[in-house]
């Protein structure tokens, strides 16, 4: 039964957009943001039918209200588009990977490594700027948690065991914490690693000092693959000068 609402929310809204595309010319990623509204909308009704089918069907109280989640943050999305063209990319990574932090916690939490990874791959194929990479993860990540602690305690949902909200807030800024960073220093123009560096001390600190040693484990991981992206992709990507 969840493969249903799991086919309405994603498969089929996928099937139809990509069908959308072909016959409008458009390329897989509908890289003009004018074109992105009618997608968009698609998607949102998508998972508000997967939505309202898993509550129908009495599936997972979890799933269930995570579609929602997901109606809500492409249905912001849209409107944002209509003005900026944040990724859709960044934020259809975070809102997933937030649900695996809120049930299993760190392991969740390792599917974040993909973000730097993701935000280096949209800009260096020139889809997005670095700010509309970086700003779809960390609106997908927060969105996606406010949301589904909101419902949670609302609604009184039977989740089972899952993290407390400070703990997944915690992850999430360990997660984002050196991408933002590597972004502000890049359209500051800041090309000094010892300031970056020093900065990288402080939050770790921060983590070492306040929050659970897996938490500060997975800031320090995404900081290494996040240096490890900018040592690759060279002076093609802004990070690059950043840690140089």
């Amino acid at each position: 039964m969840e493969l249903i609402s799991i086919i309405f929310a994603s498969v089929l809204p996928m099937a139809i957009i990509l069908y959308w595309a072909k016959k409008t010319g458009n390329d897989k990623d509908i890289s003009n943001r004018e074109d992105r509204f009618t997608p968009l909308i698609v998607g949102t009704v998508s998972y508000f039918i997967g939505f309202l089918v898993s509550w129908t069907l009495g599936l997972s109280d979890f799933l269930t209200f995570l579609f929602l989640c997901y109606t809500i943050n492409t249905f912001i999305v849209m409107i944002i588009t209509r003005q900026w063209k944040i990724s859709i990319h960044t934020t259809g990574l975070s809102g997933p990977v937030c649900a695996l932090i809120i049930l299993l916690g760190p392991i969740g939490a390792i599917f974040a490594l993909l973000y730097p990874v993701l935000i280096w791959s949209r800009v260096t194929l020139k889809k997005h700027t670095m700010a509309q990479a970086i700003a779809g993860g960390v609106q997908g990540f927060f969105l996606t948690a406010i949301e589904m602690f909101i419902f949670i305690s609302v609604f009184n949902l039977n989740v089972g065991n899952i993290y407390p909200v400070l703990y997944v807030f915690a992850f999430i800024l360990a997660i984002i914490f050196t991408p933002v960073v590597l972004g502000i220093f890049s359209y500051r123009k800041i090309a000094n690693a010892l300031i970056f560096y020093l900065v990288e001390i402080i939050g770790f600190c921060f983590f070492l000092a306040v929050t659970p040693i897996d938490v500060t484990v997975i800031f320090v991981l995404t900081t290494i693959v996040s240096i490890y992206i900018a040592n690759y992709a060279g002076e093609r990507f802004d990070w690059y000068n950043v840690i140089r």
